[in-house]
């Protein structure tokens, strides 16, 4: 935390500096008491009485003053290290390949994003506000103890060691509680946003009683785990009252005796129990603080974990090449590919070459290896072994940034931002113009549907664009993906939600609209592909044929079943 502790110093230093001056005013406050009780009051000196009440009202106000300004650099510290800390995991997490995010868990990432940088804020707060002012206060009012009489501040200090192995005791038993807590809140919030995304599926297959009682079993254990931090930490307070008013009450019983022996004023006495009262309110406040800090200290890991991962997909080490548009557009040669730590293999000795400008099908049974061919071109992920090459560079010369400008791609689960229709559409370019934008309605087969709504492109998308068919998202997500003017735009399963004769025209528009772009379609469906320049026929991870329709059904058994599954004899020779 050095490095966001650093950006508001200013802050760190002069919080704690202020709220240590207002400490000091408030130890001073019982000997001004004292000094009124035993010098004022007996003698009936009333400008001696209200001089000295005076000097109260002055250490007040400017103990006032001292604690605002610590209230507010406090907040600004606060409020400004949550928000840097909130950008670096955005950043971080934005630059996290796939298999980064699915180690972690979007929902535990969500969560570490949200509740755990709260609780450092709460941390943080406290550290300028009350982590200086309570030692202060304790080691304070014993050292003033001690000047008033040394015998006496015996009980001071047995009760703040007595305290302090309490405090031990017990937050050293908690820590790892926090951490289990914040685990359990992870399963919790992966719970809910899968019924959330989820929800049609859930009552499709009457499922709610079922995730009712996932959720229910789920909340109760995060509710056990918190019962049982909160029953640990719950022991501070009674046990450090139960000790320290124990220690006011011997004060008052050795007190009283010295008052009667007159070896002790009575306004000693008062200062030595106002002082006590002080190291209780103090330990108190400070059992407090520990535990937020015991809280903060898990998400404190839980933050550091993301923040210091090391994410091998990165483009470091690329030159940042310039695409030479006279080399094929797309090669793979001898690829290799396997996800994660798994030793099965996806994909193997994939080898092809797409030249600039053609149209490619690739298609393959479910789990062939058809969209990891895709994640591989759009680097989302390393191949294992092998080389790919765009426009005849390595692809990890590539930054991302550029890579990501010559390839864009259609997933197979369409995503469209909360915003407007032109907002989504300026994701692909955010410097199109309006002409372009209109373009890749028409060749997406989109700008029918979205001129009929009455602020057309101006429509608003509601979160997980609820208020569009399957086949408008469908539509749109294309229509995003070209308004970028990528060289090279892959087509992953993306049509699957499009009836017959509006794949048809895309197709269509895709060969007319699209000169001199590679197009790279993969798909289940025979009539999606069958037109296409070449077609590579995936199976089991490799390739099983590559050629044009009519030659890989006359040779290539598996194309031809998948054809006979989908087209008749007559359809399939009418092509």
């Amino acid at each position: 935390m050095k490095k966001y502790f650093r950006l508001y110093r200013l802050q760190f230093i002069m919080g704690p500096a202020f709220k240590l001056a207002e400490a000091i005013l408030e130890l001073l406050v019982p000997l001004v008491v004292a000094r009124i009780i035993d010098r004022g009051i007996p003698s009936g000196d009333k400008a001696y009485i209200f001089k000295m009440g005076g000097l109260l009202f002055l250490l007040a106000f400017f103990g006032v003053v001292f604690a605002l300004i610590c209230q507010y650099c406090a907040a600004v510290a606060q409020q400004g290290v949550g928000t840097e800390l909130r950008n670096d995991l955005f950043r971080k997490i934005n630059k996290m390949s796939l298999s980064d995010i699915q180690r972690f868990g979007t929902a535990s990432l969500t969560t570490r994003i949200t509740n755990d940088v709260t609780q450092i804020q709460s941390a943080v707060a406290m550290l300028i506000r009350l982590v200086f002012r309570s030692p202060f206060l304790i080691a304070g009012s014993l050292i003033m103890a001690m000047l008033l009489d040394l015998k006496m501040s015996v009980i001071f200090i047995a009760a703040a060691v007595i305290v302090s192995v309490i405090l031990y005791i017990i937050l050293s038993k908690s820590l790892p509680m926090f951490k289990k807590i914040q685990s359990a809140l992870d399963r919790l919030s992966l719970i809910v946003k899968d019924n959330l995304s989820g929800v049609r599926v859930v009552r499709a297959f009457s499922k709610t009683d079922f995730e009712k009682e996932k959720f229910q079993n789920s909340n109760e254990d995060l509710t056990k785990k918190s019962v049982k931090a909160g029953n640990l930490s719950a022991l501070l307070n009674p046990l450090t009252f139960a000790v320290l008013n124990t220690a006011i009450v011997l004060i008052l019983h050795f007190g009283g005796i010295k008052v009667n022996t007159g070896s002790l004023s009575q306004g000693q006495l008062l200062a030595f129990t106002n002082y006590m009262t002080q190291i209780l309110l103090s330990i108190i406040v400070f059992s407090n603080v520990i535990v937020i800090f015991t809280k903060a200290g898990a998400s404190v890991s839980r933050v550091k974990e993301v923040l210091e991962y090391s994410i091998e997909l990165t483009d470091d080490n690329a030159v940042d090449c310039k695409p030479d548009f006279s080399f094929p557009a797309v090669e793979f040669d001898g690829v290799g590919f396997s996800y994660g730590e798994s030793e099965k293999k996806v994909l193997e000795n994939i080898t092809f070459k797409i030249n600039k400008g053609e149209t490619i099908g690739i298609i393959g049974g479910t789990g062939s290896g058809k969209t990891s061919i895709a994640n591989l071109i759009m680097r989302f992920y390393d191949a294992d072994e092998g080389e790919i090459r765009l426009f005849g560079n390595n692809i990890k010369d590539y930054k991302f940034e550029t890579l990501r400008k010559l390839v864009h791609t259609v997933p197979q689960k369409n995503t469209l931002f909360s915003g407007t229709i032109k907002e989504n559409l300026l994701v692909g370019n955010e410097n199109a113009t309006q002409a372009e934008l209109e373009k890749a309605l028409l060749v997406s087969q989109s700008a029918e549907f979205v001129n009929s709504k009455p602020e057309g492109m101006d429509t608003y998308i509601n979160q997980d664009s609820k208020n569009l068919s399957g086949g408008q998202r469908q539509r749109l997500c294309i229509a995003r993906a070209l308004a970028g003017n990528p060289e090279i735009i892959i087509l992953d399963d993306a049509s699957s939600a499009l009836d017959y004769a509006t794949d048809a025209k895309l197709r269509k528009a895709f060969a007319t609209e699209l000169y001199g772009t590679t197009v790279i379609l993969i798909s289940q469906r025979v009539n999606t592909v069958k037109n296409a320049d070449k077609i590579i026929v995936i199976d089991d991870g490799e390739i099983a044929g590559l050629g044009k329709h009519a030659e890989l059904f006359d040779n290539n058994e598996i194309y031809r079943e998948i054809c006979l599954s989908q087209l008749s004899e007559s359809e399939v020779a009418g092509v």
